[in-house]
């Protein structure tokens, strides 16, 4: 393996000013979720250019590469990066700035497709000296669910080549550029969309013995659906339930007929995920039929939670010191937020690790999903370095 570091450093060492390039294409021109048809027309187009054989059309914008080694026998590996951007204004001055109004690459995709992109660069030049297959995949839709890692695979993904394992990166701003962070075991939440709908009788706010009052009811249940997390759930899950948008639609001297909540509940269990959905629905119904009302409540399905594999990620985390110092590969915490990477953890072992795009200097990163997220493209040499070493280590 030795070598091989020394020959993935020089290549991405050499290749690194067509990566920024790469990502700086992709920044300027983000596509939203499911809408990804000029993204993925790039990304095959470098694919052809790279002499990498490819499979488009995967769930309409999905691409699948596949680079087999010129060795015989060994493991098939997938190696996966998302593609959408997010509905935000770009507030960065940049001369890449988006040119797609209201859509921003706020979470990085920019970079983890520019980072694979510059992977499967190095990999296909060094395949004369692997055995196994890599599979690449581009993948749409993750930020929005069910995710597009379901649907590509529900699409037949892996109908010719299944994987053993996959490995997966996201950009992390809370650490600098040239370091990555690791954790084995539970490390992202499930998350599902909670919409509640209250409803009871309208009327004057200042004769509120006429009505059945829906804020009333709707506040009471925001209120109780807590005890959840602080009574229900044992102690030891991490869990979340929070309401982000209470719409009434009214003024302040009308009760109105409806109120509408929107929240989303995460949590690192699936199976207390779904005995927490019938406490949702039980709490709320019992809340606004104690109260002369009544509700309907709809609870999306998005990303289970999110599990790596011990093995593989204690093994990825060895080869990655080996590229990188000790002092750059870093333990993580866990996070309450939510990767639809987890659909492809539920099926193989999976190795998702965080890659260190914030800024030495005083320049601000700004936070994922933010109009002033910026990557630190110093990230970028790191990235294809270690997705492209992870890759070779995985392969033995």
């Amino acid at each position: 393996m030795i070598e091989l570091k020394e020959k993935v450093v020089e290549l991405a060492n050499s290749i690194e000013d067509e990566v920024i390039n790469i990502r700086r294409y992709l920044h300027a021109h983000p596509e939203l979720s499911f809408e990804e048809v000029e993204t993925s027309k790039f990304i095959a187009l470098k694919l052809k250019e790279y002499g990498i054989e490819y499979r488009s059309g995967i769930a309409k914008y999905g691409i699948l590469g596949v680079i087999k080694g010129g060795k015989p026998g060994g493991k098939i590996i997938a190696l996966r990066a998302d593609m959408d951007g997010l509905p935000v204004v770009e507030e960065n001055n940049l001369s890449f700035k988006s040119m797609n109004k209201g859509v921003m690459h706020a979470c990085g995709h920019d970079i983890h497709s520019a980072s694979l992109l510059g992977t499967a660069k190095i990999l296909n030049t060094l395949k004369s000296q692997f055995a196994g297959t890599i599979l690449l995949i581009f993948q749409l839709g993750e930020e929005r669910i069910p995710g597009g890692a379901k649907l590509m695979m529900d699409d037949g993904l892996f109908s010719e080549y299944t994987p053993e394992l996959i490995i997966g990166q996201h950009v992390y701003p809370e650490l600098p550029a040239g370091e990555i962070g690791m954790r084995p075991g539970s490390y992202m939440a499930s998350s599902d969309e909670i919409f509640i709908t209250v409803k009871g009788k309208g009327g004057h706010a200042a004769l509120p013995h006429n009505t059945v009052d829906t804020v009333l009811m709707a506040a009471q249940i925001v209120v109780s659906l807590q005890q959840i997390v602080s009574r229900i759930i044992p102690t030891q899950i991490p869990s979340v339930l929070s309401f982000g948008n209470i719409v009434c639609n009214s003024v302040m001297n009308v009760i109105p007929e409806t109120v509408e909540l929107q929240g989303t509940f995460r949590i690192m269990d699936e199976e207390w995920r779904y005995n927490v959905h019938e406490k949702i629905k039980a709490i709320a119904n019992s809340i606004a039929y104690g109260m002369g009302g009544s509700c309907e409540i709809d609870i999306k399905i998005g990303f289970p939670s999110l599990t790596n594999n011990p093995e593989l990620t204690l093994s990825s985390k060895e080869a990655a010191k080996q590229l990188l110092e000790d002092t750059k590969v870093h333990d993580l915490d866990i996070r309450m937020t939510a990767e639809d990477f987890a659909w492809y953890a539920q099926k193989f072992p999976a190795c998702f690790y965080r890659l260190g795009v914030g800024h030495a200097d005083d320049t601000i990163s700004g936070g994922l999903h933010s109009p002033s997220f910026l990557a630190n493209e110093d990230s970028l040499k790191t990235g294809i370095q270690v997705m492209s070493y992870l890759a070779l280590n995985a392969l033995k």
